[in-house]
């Protein structure tokens, strides 16, 4: 083994410990959080939610809303929480890197939004924090691309296994959706830093599957028919889980009132939901075991199924942190208890169990909603420790994600990227093409030139300008136009009008030009449509203040560089 393939294993080893123990600490704090706002820390939240007055059911949520839209507001630079599409961006288009206070920051607003009963869950959360520390540790060793997004891979490997005792889902999870291949490079630190991470979540909570349930026997081959219609119900019902979240954000960013008091709106709205259906508030575990149990009737599931899919939409589009995994979890066991009611009352004697079908539709939501049908499923067969349903989770995961993909696009987490830009699904280098900004490509060789320059000094500047264009600005640095040697041909060789003509008189006005913040793929498309080889990069569109300039050759150099990096392992 190379010296630096040991050095990697060691830091895997590192990441995972770390990741493992602030997996515990984020617990314990949402723990907390929930102990002191509902006087419990049970994860059957619901089942003391009638020992409250109706009063402090709606008000824990409305003033959590208040305190997470502030700390939003003030501590996140985006002002949004972060989660698990952050991470996905980080490993495709940052080369692995995060920023540590970031993470500890985003991980105190998810622990104080779940603890006030926002329907969401932790485990999203916890992939955010471990990639957070494993990329910031990274970028401190000053790694390189490669390797950094590797220990992106692990952070985000030991979340999963510290937060399901499940380090075989943990490593492929981070495969599958973080890091994007499995080689076996950066899969053995992976796998390393997941283990590490699941013997420290077990020394502290034990060693036992997130649900206790009865092993089920599939009965019949007759009964895949029923799978199949299954899987297809449940990529629809995905779709539309993610369609409420899509419509809920877009109903609070119409909200004219302040982005800070917008979770608080969603809070209250939540509070009144959980005083008839108490089971929405939280990650609802207590609820999806409950579910596993057999414990709801048919009309309830039905009624949960629904009251959940609205509370984390308002959740999450209204402005709480938190992720998508626990919810989509009993939105797909409700689902699949009512789907199984009905077939077990039709068809008994092929049923395998209303129980088996809570946990197929916990398996086939969780899959499409997340796009990680693999690991996905391993969590599920880790969670329960039920591998008797192996094929027929197997089917319904894989319908239910191909539905998804087919009619709706993509997971929840690529819905995320698209409102930012960014589209993954278009592949790496697309991707990598709009991601890459103008900042750093920036010419500042080419001079500004005044107003008021006269014709002989701007010969020489032509003379000597590598773009064979001049940048005019005004008093202030605004761009006023460009000048060309196109521009001058009319007072070449008229030198008698060398003191009468400026740089404001020959300029061009309007040049089409580039704000900083822009991408390259933006800035090769104004060349092409201008066939301009220089633009002039300026503040904003507004200010129009000048910066510099970039040209054609510059921008595919920095564009080859970034895709030979990336596709480096």
């Amino acid at each position: 083994m190379q010296g630096g393939q040991v050095a990697l294993i060691a830091l895997a080893f590192a990441v995972g410990g770390g990741v493992g123990g602030a997996v515990i600490l984020f617990r314990e704090t949402i723990a907390l959080v929930q102990f002191a706002t509902f006087g419990t820390e049970s994860e059957r939240l619901f089942a003391y939610i009638d020992l409250l007055p109706w009063w402090q059911v709606i008000g824990v949520p409305t003033i959590g809303g208040i305190v997470v839209g502030l700390l939003v507001k003030y501590l996140m630079p985006a002002n949004r929480p972060e989660g698990v599409a952050d991470v996905i961006e980080a490993g495709a288009l940052r080369g692995g890197r995060m920023s540590g206070l970031i993470g500890v920051k985003a991980a105190l607003i998810n622990a104080l939004s779940i603890g006030f009963g926002a329907s969401v869950g932790r485990e999203g959360p916890a992939v955010h924090f471990g990639a957070a520390l494993g990329g910031w540790l990274a970028g401190s060793l000053n790694l390189n691309r490669s390797v950094s997004r590797t220990l992106l891979g692990c952070g985000a490997a030991a979340a999963v296994a510290a937060s399901f005792n499940a380090p075989i889902a943990g490593a492929l999870f981070a495969s599958e959706v973080v890091i994007g291949h499995y080689a076996l490079s950066a899969f053995a630190p992976v796998v390393i830093a997941s283990v590490t991470a699941t013997a420290i979540s077990r020394s502290y909570f034990g060693d036992f599957p997130a649900f206790v349930i009865h092993e089920h026997v599939i009965q019949s081959l007759w009964e895949f028919p029923a799978f199949i219609i299954f899987g297809v119900v449940a990529g629809l019902v995905a779709m539309g889980f993610m369609k409420s979240i899509m419509l809920s954000s877009s109903l609070a960013d119409k909200l004219a009132v302040p982005s800070f008091l917008k979770p608080a709106i969603g809070g209250a709205i939540i509070g009144c939901v959980a005083i008839w259906f108490p089971q929405v508030l939280g990650i609802g575990y207590g609820t999806t075991e409950a579910a596993v149990m057999v414990s709801f009737s048919l009309g309830l599931l039905v009624s949960i199924c629904i009251a959940k899919i609205i509370a984390t939409s308002i959740s999450i589009g209204f402005g709480f942190g938190g992720g998508v995994f626990s919810p989509a979890l009993v939105i797909g066991a409700m689902l699949g208890g009512a789907y199984g009611t009905v077939f077990t009352g039709l068809f008994p004697e092929l049923s395998t169990g209303i129980g088996a079908y809570t946990i197929l539709g916990m398996g086939a939501l969780a899959a499409a909603v997340l796009g990680a049908p693999i690991s996905t499923a391993l969590v599920i067969f880790e969670m329960t420790n039920d591998y008797a349903l192996t094929l027929a989770l197997m089917v319904v995961v894989v319908i239910s994600s191909l539905i998804t993909r087919q009619f709706h696009g993509g997971s929840f987490f690529s819905w995320q990227l698209e409102q930012r830009g960014l589209d993954l699904r278009e592949g790496m280098e697309v991707a990598l093409l709009r991601s890459l900004r103008l900042q750093s490509m920036l010419s500042y060789t080419e001079k500004q030139v005044p107003l008021g320059v006269r014709l002989p000094d701007i010969r020489i500047m032509l003379q000597k300008s590598d773009a064979g264009e001049l940048f005019v600005v005004n008093e202030f640095g605004v761009l006023f136009g460009t000048i060309t040697l196109a521009d001058m041909s009319e007072f070449a060789f008229d030198t008698e009008l060398d003191y009468l003509i400026t740089a404001s008189d020959v300029a061009k006005r309007n040049p089409p030009v580039l704000a900083v913040d822009e991408g390259l793929e933006r800035a090769l498309t104004l060349m092409r449509e201008t066939g301009e080889d220089y633009l002039p990069v300026v503040e904003n569109h507004e200010t129009m203040k000048f910066l510099g300039c970039v040209r054609q050759g510059q921008l595919m150099s920095a564009y080859n560089r970034a895709l030979i990096e990336n596709r480096r392992e």
